[in-house]
């Protein structure tokens, strides 16, 4: 078996947003999505999920990220209408607060069932929703040496998005649930440091004949390259509640992705935390989002998150100025100002005592969102 990597000359970028599909009177999660698609004449770009309270909207590959914008909202808004009509709302956050994932009903799809008869509890349960952003790269030693660097800002894109502080009725005391869910799946959570592509055609040659995976498709590492695609995929976000925080986070990945690939093709030595690092700093995010203090380097020095992604922006503001994604790169600096989601989710719940109120805001929040765009 070799996989071949489908090199993408241009850093073309592309997501998948999964989101919530409710019911508007109670506002919990409801299996909603067989009867979307029926009435959806753009299946290419709305396909199912595990749970069928669940619609994964997809982009093209776009040249950049005002491209996105402009398929996004076009396609949400055609969603949103379908919605509309069928009788149900939309939400996009990490997780929902109340919803039962016992209650949940499995897509009737071969792909998922077999997830489910081989994982069991812990597939049954992942009742939540992400985003995924594509990030096209030349060739595959390329991809692999951006892939480790990229895992040190992983716990900035994970604070970035944090939007599940509540799962089944309870606070988790967490900013992102959703992270800890998805980490008890076999393959998921950080990647391994990996010296080259050769080490990861063996990796997956392995998993394969050992028929722990089919494809690399099973791998649901935070961050993977994916060869059929020509790119590098970035899955550590919770679902964004707006259009502008889904845009900005996807411009700060294109460029962080471009910015290390840049230095690679300068032969400067790309820097590489220590693995032991990024796996605490990843905790710290998932527990107190961009209040979380990270650990820098291997004196254990502490800087607060939000700093670190503030010197992170000021490095990339060039690289996304020229990929034409500045004013989306600019919007990290509103969610920096706020606080991310779950923050903003916490506020309603500690004002209201009401998680149907949470998701009112979070429904609101995203609809007003594509319209303010429109």
């Amino acid at each position: 078996m070799k996989l071949t990597f489908k090199g993408s000359p241009q850093p073309t970028v592309g997501i998948e947003l999964e989101l919530q599909v409710l019911d508007p009177e109670t506002k919990n999660l409801v299996s909603g999505a067989p009867r979307i698609l029926e009435r959806m004449h753009d299946s290419a770009h709305i396909k199912p999920e595990l749970i069928e309270s669940t619609i994964e909207l997809n982009t093209d590959v776009c040249a950049d990220v005002p491209a996105v914008r402009s398929e996004l909202r076009q396609r949400i808004g055609e969603l949103l209408r379908v919605c509309d009509e069928a009788g149900y709302e939309l939400a996009s956050a990490g997780t929902h607060p109340f919803a039962k994932w016992s209650e949940q009903q499995i897509t009737r799809k071969e792909r998922y069932q077999m997830l489910v008869d081989r994982c069991q509890w812990p597939a049954r349960r992942l009742m939540i929703f992400g985003l995924h952003v594509h990030v096209g790269v030349e060739n595959g030693e390329k991809a692999i040496a951006v892939f480790n660097t990229l895992t040190t800002y992983l716990p900035h894109l994970l604070a970035l998005s944090a939007s599940s502080p509540f799962f089944t009725s309870l606070d988790t005391g967490l900013a992102s649930s959703r992270i800890k869910v998805f980490e008890s799946l076999p393959t998921a959570g950080l990647p391994y440091r990996l010296r080259d592509w050769a080490e990861f055609q063996r990796f997956i040659v392995t998993l394969v004949n050992a028929r722990a995976i089919e494809s690399v498709r099973e791998v649901w590492w935070d961050v993977r390259p994916h060869p059929d695609f020509g790119t590098i995929e970035v899955r550590i976000c919770d679902g964004l509640p707006t259009l502008d925080e889904v845009l900005a986070v996807t411009a700060l990945i294109q460029a962080l992705v471009v910015w290390i690939g840049e230095q690679y093709d300068e032969r400067t030595r790309l820097p590489l935390q220590r693995d032991w690092i990024v796996r605490e700093n990843k905790w710290r995010a998932a527990r107190w989002a961009t209040a979380a203090e990270i650990i820098v380097d291997e004196k254990g020095r502490l800087q607060r998150l939000s700093e670190s992604i503030e010197v992170l922006l000021e490095s990339i503001r060039p690289v996304a100025n020229r990929l034409g994604s500045a004013a989306e790169l600019a919007l990290i600096d509103e969610i920096l100002r706020r606080g991310p989601s779950a923050e903003r989710q916490r506020a309603v719940y500690e004002k209201t005592g009401n998680f149907k109120k949470v998701m009112e805001q979070l429904v609101q929040e995203f609809r007003e969102s594509v319209e303010r765009s429109a």
